[in-house]
């Protein structure tokens, strides 16, 4: 089996395992796009994830501007179909939120975590090809949740029975990950997505390195000034980058 044709397996088992779980408020819609948004979603790991990597990065979920419209990690319109070439149909999710709706590659809003991720890695590498040779992205959890005012609401702020049920198959997953593309590193993108590459670093007794580097997000003050900057410095302070 190829080793797009392993991730896209990981992710339809992934899918399958999330489907049946239910979220007690205040989580009152969840999202899936590996349901509505396959399509983009499997394009992007054929598209990219056709050989190993020396690096994959990981997100912790998706946000509602990025990967919940495009099904592409830190999916930011412009860089998913203008970088990578991908602009497959998005359908919508069941019990969608009025003020979340889904539109894919129609979506106005810009994903500003996507946009400064993918931003740094097109002005480094050039073109998308340039950079997945070496270089591969995914979320950890690929459910959007949401509250009823539709705030988004984050997978570490689920209670623990939730979080349990929610991470066995993304852990599961993110082990099959790192199978088919058998990085030497890990760099989780913010704390909680590398306490889980650390996890996966554990269950696999070694073998790869772990890191960690600032999270994009516009809530975080330090992320907002020279985010690329700051991230170039600590890839290259692991010795991710030269």
């Amino acid at each position: 089996m190829s080793t797009s044709d392993q991730l896209v397996t990981a992710a339809k088992r992934l899918r399958d395992d999330l489907r049946p779980l239910r979220f007690a408020a205040p989580t009152t819609h969840v999202y899936c796009p590996l349901d509505y948004a396959w399509a983009p979603h499997e394009a992007y790991l054929r598209s990219f994830g056709g050989s190993r990597k020396k690096v994959v990065f990981i997100g912790m979920n998706p946000g509602p501007w990025g990967m919940t419209q495009t099904g592409v990690p830190f999916g930011e319109i412009s860089a998913v179909r203008d970088w990578m070439c991908i602009n497959e149909n998005v359908g919508k999710p069941e019990n969608e939120h009025l003020k979340r709706r889904v539109v894919g590659f129609a979506c106005e809003q810009s994903e500003v975590s996507g946009r400064r991720l993918w931003g740094l890695f097109k002005e480094r590498f050039g073109s998308a090809d340039a950079f997945f040779k070496d270089h591969f992205v995914v979320n950890y959890c690929p459910l959007v949740f949401m509250e009823d005012s539709g705030r988004n609401r984050t997978p570490d702020k689920l209670p623990a029975a939730e979080t349990a049920a929610m991470e066995n198959p993304c852990d599961t997953h993110l082990l099959s990950v790192i199978a088919a593309l058998q990085p030497e590193w890990v760099v989780g993108v913010g704390a909680f997505a590398q306490e889980r590459a650390q996890r996966a670093h554990d269950a696999l007794n070694g073998g790869l390195q772990v890191g960690r580097i600032l999270h994009p997000s516009p809530a975080s003050p330090a992320a907002n000034r020279d985010w690329a900057g700051t991230v170039t410095k600590q890839l290259i302070q692991l010795g991710v980058w030269k």
